[in-house]
């Protein structure tokens, strides 16, 4: 894959703008953890490569486990997150999908159920802010690094 183009080239203060909203979203008060499982999962919807390889590395940074991270995409099946987690990325799907979903109500009463007004607003900018990056990145062929390693 070849990059289309460098949007911080191309764009410094536009991007140096966006990177200080992003910047002021994360101290938003929401757990680490669950911002970057809401991140990981929109980009693997939006199947955005940069964000994956960036958000997984951070999220096992902040101690989450490979079990998780596998089993996210199938996070319903699974019995490892929490009904908060289990909220937050309903509503991430709920839209990054949007234009198909309408934001579902059973969503939004999910939502509510496990976050208070002002983490429902937290939320929905933090994946806001996914769904940008991911479109960037996924727009003009951003790439992740490459580390080459041995298979386990």
């Amino acid at each position: 894959m070849e990059p289309r183009l460098n949007p911080f080239a191309a764009a410094p203060a536009a991007m140096q703008a966006w990177l200080d909203y992003g910047k002021g979203v994360l101290q938003c008060g929401l757990e680490d953890s669950l911002m970057e499982l809401v991140k990981i999962r929109a980009s693997q919807i939006n199947g955005c490569a940069s964000c994956l390889h960036m958000h997984t590395a951070s999220a096992r940074e902040h101690g989450e486990t490979e079990e998780r991270l596998y089993l996210l995409d199938a996070w319903r099946e699974s019995p490892l997150y929490s009904a908060r987690e289990r909220a937050a990325l309903e509503w991430t799907e709920a839209l990054t999908r949007v234009s198909e979903t309408r934001a579902p109500d059973h969503a939004y009463r999910a939502l509510q159920a496990e976050f208070t007004p002002e983490e429902q607003v937290n939320l929905t900018l933090v994946i806001i802010t996914i769904n940008g990056w991911n479109r960037l990145q996924v727009g003009f062929r951003g790439v992740h690094p490459v580390i080459r390693r041995q298979a386990a």
